[in-house]
């Protein structure tokens, strides 16, 4: 789960995530920063979210919560 409103963008976990399922929004939220989010198509390809919380650990502004 990606808090959009605390995320500013940097891409931490992106990069982190070994599926590559986040991306950064071409919207911007309430602080000026493209979000990060969830790939629409994580699930289409088999290859969704394991829970392993990388993304979670690596974001500075705990803007991500893993739920398994």
């Amino acid at each position: 789960m990606i808090d959009e409103e605390r995320c500013k963008g940097c891409e931490l976990c992106g990069a982190a995530c070994p599926r590559d399922l986040i991306r950064f929004s071409t919207r911007i939220n309430r602080l000026g920063y493209h979000p990060a989010e969830f790939k629409q198509d994580e699930q289409v390809d088999g290859r969704g979210c394991t829970g392993c919380a990388v993304c979670g650990m690596v974001c500075p502004e705990t803007a991500i919560s893993v739920y398994r």
